[in-house]
């Protein structure tokens, strides 16, 4: 039987894969994307979106649905998977999935966004899925009225906070710098919350707990001390890396 090969395979079900699938649909190439989800960070993160053109305010799983909605008009195939290698052999492109499939393809356009960047700290990964996370929308209602720290200053990291600030007694902001890098609007929207502490030049050091987290060490940059502050929570917002790892070797 004859390999069948695409004219264009997309990595990748976020905004940026959706959008590429509906214009290879317009084209009438024979196009298969390969997704394990679909809404990437947008679904997974936004809340709620203002201002997006055409919309004054949506939620990210509502404008995914309309992105797929519109996706589906056209002939594109559908792979619900997980890319774990591309290779190039004879200008024809190989994508192995983690379920073992493989498929060929002339060309492939790769729309993985990116991944939480880590802090590499002690106790991040031991307690990740018991206190850390690295996605408030995910997991801020597990900790309604507990105490909760978001590390990052910028808007992720207030956004976060001020959704947390309707579940949680306290947020604690630690910012590596001696300033935020958030808008004013954020900022001024965390204010007026109640339940938000911004603590500015802090390195963290270390998350602690047995079970679960019960507290987080950070050095003080200002007196070079280290304290220590109880959460039940931290939710990680330091930028995101590049979700490209199943192409090493490649480019």
């Amino acid at each position: 039987m004859k390999e069948e090969i695409w004219d264009l395979i997309i990595i990748g079900g976020g905004p940026a894969g959706i959008t590429a699938g509906i214009y290879a649909g317009r084209q009438k190439l024979k196009t298969l994307l390969i997704t394990k989800d679909f809404g990437g960070q947008v679904a997974e993160k936004a809340v709620k979106i203002e201002n997006y053109p055409g919309f004054e305010e949506i939620s990210g799983q509502e404008l995914i649905e309309k992105f797929k909605k519109h996706l589906l008009k056209y002939e594109i195939s559908i792979e619900i998977d997980e890319v774990k290698k591309v290779t190039k052999e004879n200008q024809i492109f190989q994508v192995e999935t983690i379920s073992q499939k493989k498929f060929s393809s002339f060309s492939v356009i790769v729309a993985t966004g990116a991944e939480p960047r880590k802090l590499n700290i002690k106790g991040e990964k031991e307690f990740l899925g018991k206190g850390v996370s690295y996605c408030a929308t995910c997991d801020g209602p597990l900790f309604r009225g507990k105490r909760v720290a978001v590390i990052g200053g910028g808007n992720a990291g207030f956004e976060a906070a001020i959704f947390l600030a309707d579940l949680a007694s306290k947020v604690y902001i630690l910012e590596f710098s001696d300033k935020v890098r958030a808008d004013k609007e954020n900022q001024e929207l965390a204010k007026k919350t109640g339940k938000i502490e911004v603590i500015l030049k802090a390195k963290v050091k270390e998350i602690k707990g047995e079970i679960f987290v019960k507290s987080l060490v950070f050095e003080d940059l200002s007196s070079q001390k280290e304290k220590e502050i109880l959460v039940d929570g931290v939710f990680i917002e330091v930028g995101r890396v590049p979700a490209t790892q199943f192409l090493q070797g490649l480019v």
